[in-house]
């Protein structure tokens, strides 16, 4: 980026072109101030620049921000463009930020837009990963062409909501609209599969990926079908998998399984998959949270304090989860062990009328409940 700048910064003649150039890779490169700051700059803006920059928001996982520019670009007069509304759909389903996806449907359809396979498969993954499942399909059903990827996302968003048996039917149905499945398309219906514990038809659609479609299964594919075959309770089907297939089993096919182990009680499986997890030096924190999941279905609750103790003296952290509500039109986001909120005091005083509540339910001395507790706490 130095020599970007350096050349930039030497030019004579700087369009918008070079300066969104510049902005993007910033952008790229994650220095993300210095991007923003020259966007404010730049002396003269249009349609394309606010979109980049707005891709490029998405790009990197910053979608607030992307939603801000795109907002300041309708303040500025601008019209908005596919590639800007793409963008803030994308920001919008990654936020959880229905009301606002929806005012941008709305505006779509105000401004008579047609659905194209951009936009409506941005429009597919907004609604479902909303949880607005309904009208994702509604949406699906208004696309004249529809191509691979509005067919998976919308068989993925299906999946995700337990429609598991819909999410077969739009799998079939494309193929008989002649639209050929991809390998995403293969994991989205295989985890369908999974958790309407559908064996069977997993593993046909598991077999059908080589033999039909000529799609070599990927990793992930096989932590699908290690995941099929625990939940179901087929854990020995599901240690074959592990140990004959054609490739190292990652994270995620040794975790899937360990945490059949933990569902149907098998603790003597579930502590050789962690040390397996261990020696591949995959023991990150999800691992040993579900090893502690494990030993506390099986209410092994010494257990569990000893799997806590080795995670806090080995510093050993599961990165933090982030979640987000949309409220009132304003995203929040909270991040585990963050307590910086505005309403701290607030969350705290809900939780400790919780907390004694909760202590009228439970005998003094129970070891589940003060563990639970100590959780909620730390």
């Amino acid at each position: 980026m130095d020599l970007a700048r350096n050349m930039f910064d030497l030019s004579i003649k700087r369009d918008v072109v070079t300066w969104t150039c510049l902005i993007n890779g910033y952008l790229n490169s994650g220095q993300v101030l210095i991007a923003r700051e020259l966007f404010d700059r730049m002396p003269e803006k249009n349609p394309v620049s606010w979109g980049a920059v707005i891709a490029g928001y998405v790009r990197i996982g910053f979608f607030k921000e992307a939603l801000e520019v795109f907002y300041d670009m309708q303040v500025s007069g601008f019209r908005l463009n596919r590639a800007s509304i793409v963008g803030a759909l994308t920001a919008c389903a990654f936020l959880g930020a229905l009301d606002q996806g929806s005012w941008i449907h709305a505006y779509v359809k105000r401004h008579h837009m047609s659905l194209d396979r951009m936009l409506g498969t941005a429009l597919i993954d907004m609604y479902a990963k909303c949880g607005c499942i309904e009208m994702a399909c509604s949406v699906f059903y208004e696309m004249d062409d529809r191509d691979v990827y509005a067919f998976t996302c919308l068989i993925s968003g299906l999946a995700n909501h337990d429609k598991s048996e819909a999410a077969i039917d739009f799998f079939n149905r494309m193929q008989d609209e002649g639209v050929l499945p991809n390998e995403v398309t293969f994991v989205c219906v295989l985890n369908a599969c999974s958790r309407m514990g559908m064996v069977d038809e997993g593993l046909r659609i598991f077999e059908s990926m080589s033999n039909r479609y000529a799609i070599e299964p990927q990793i992930q594919h096989y932590g699908c079908l290690v995941d099929l075959l625990g939940r179901a309770g087929k854990i020995e089907e599901a240690k074959k998998v592990v140990r004959e297939m054609p490739l190292h089993p990652d994270s995620y096919a040794l975790g899937a399984l360990l945490d059949a182990c933990r569902v149907h009680g098998d603790v003597q499986l579930g502590e050789e998959m962690v040390d397996s997890l261990v020696q591949r030096c995959l023991d990150h924190g999800g691992v040993h949270v579900l090893l502690s999941n494990m030993y506390a279905s099986a209410d092994k609750w010494e257990d569990v304090s000893k799997v806590r103790k080795k995670m806090e003296d080995k510093n050993i952290r599961k990165l933090p989860g982030c979640s987000s509500i949309e409220v009132n039109g304003t995203v929040c986001e909270f991040v585990t062990g963050d307590w910086s909120y505005a309403l701290e005091e607030d969350i705290m005083f809900l939780l400790f009328g919780i907390d004694q509540q909760l202590k009228s339910l439970f005998p003094d001395d129970d070891e589940h409940y003060n563990l639970t507790m100590e959780q909620v706490h730390s």
